[in-house]
């Protein structure tokens, strides 16, 4: 077998045996996950990320491994930027605790499954059409501008969202309280509960936030390989990472320009392959890391003058 072939095989097995002990062994249905054990499975995952670095730089190389550290910790920021959505979505729809991880959990594990699809379709066109990565640097730098001056949490909308319009035009869904269960029976017909429309929202949410956080790691490395081992465990680790940040995320006001920096930073860096500028891997990784901790450490020293952001909205009619 080859390297790359033994290091897919050794993330396979890694994730496997990984999710047995996270979900079947720190995980029980229908009961709340405390800080100390959200700190524990995130420390797991992070650990498991970085040991896998590790394993990448023995077996693959210092240049793979630096553009996995890099991609992870861009996907890794990103995660962080969608739990203040994800607390909007189960604050919209009331969702009782006790629900949280197992929501999560599918809806995570759908998410996965998207951003696989797209990753392969996304190597596939790149391989093909190699001009398209410099319209992902051109839809980077666009995106880090807007993010780096809106404010995308206050127009985040729940009742507004796609994936919920649609289910309640077209699915027979009820609002009662759906008491752990996805579906319930009424006059004889199956129902599709509040969990069931989180969960697909949590998906469909974490899709569109894909489309930021895929082109930015393709344009950090083509190696399907970065890109797919870098997104899993990113998103493997944002379940455990909400009920960490759940109660401080607000606090990181100026993480979303941090972000936003380096998307366009990766971005710019793309398009000047086009005039044949190469800059090397390690340079992506240590902007992403200045960016990122400056931002957070900023966000603790200066807090944005205004009211306090509400996390609580109006109960769903």
């Amino acid at each position: 077998m080859t390297p790359t072939q033994w290091t897919y095989l050794i993330f396979g097995i890694v994730i496997v045996l990984a999710l047995i002990f996270d979900l079947g062994l720190l995980s029980k249905k229908s009961t709340t996950i405390s800080i100390k054990k959200a700190l524990v499975q995130t420390c797991f995952w992070v650990g498991l990320s970085f040991a896998f670095c590790g394993f990448v730089w023995f077996e693959d190389g210092s240049e793979m491994a630096v553009s996995y550290m890099s991609a992870y910790l861009m996907e890794w920021s990103l995660s962080i930027d969608n739990i203040f959505v994800f607390i909007l979505i189960f604050s919209f729809f009331k969702i009782k605790e006790t629900s949280y991880a197992r929501v999560l959990l599918i809806g995570i594990l759908m998410a996965i499954v998207f951003r696989a699809i797209f990753i392969t379709v996304g190597a596939a066109l790149i391989a093909r059409f190699y001009w398209i990565l410099y319209l992902f640097g051109a839809f980077l730098v666009y995106t880090g501008v807007k993010m780096f001056v809106v404010d995308q949490h206050e127009e985040f909308k729940p009742e507004e969202n796609f994936a919920y319009r649609f289910m309640s035009k077209y699915m027979r869904i009820t609002h009662d309280d759906p008491r752990g269960r996805f579906t319930v029976k009424k006059h004889n017909k199956i129902y599709f509960t509040s969990l069931s429309i989180v969960v697909v929202m949590l998906a469909v949410t974490d899709i569109i936030f894909a489309l930021d956080s895929i082109p930015a790691v393709f344009a950090i490395s083509q190696v399907p390989l970065v890109v797919y081992t870098s997104n899993i465990f990113a998103v493997l680790g944002l379940r455990s990472l909400f009920f960490l940040l759940r109660g401080a995320v607000d606090k990181f006001d100026y993480l979303q320009q941090g972000i936003a920096i380096v998307l366009v930073f990766i971005g710019l860096k793309m398009l000047a392959e086009i005039i044949h500028v190469h800059m090397p891997v390690w340079v992506s990784l240590i902007v992403i890391v200045l960016c990122l901790g400056g931002s957070i450490l900023y966000s603790i020293y200066h807090k944005k003058k205004g009211l306090p952001r509400q996390l609580e909205v109006e109960k769903v009619k």
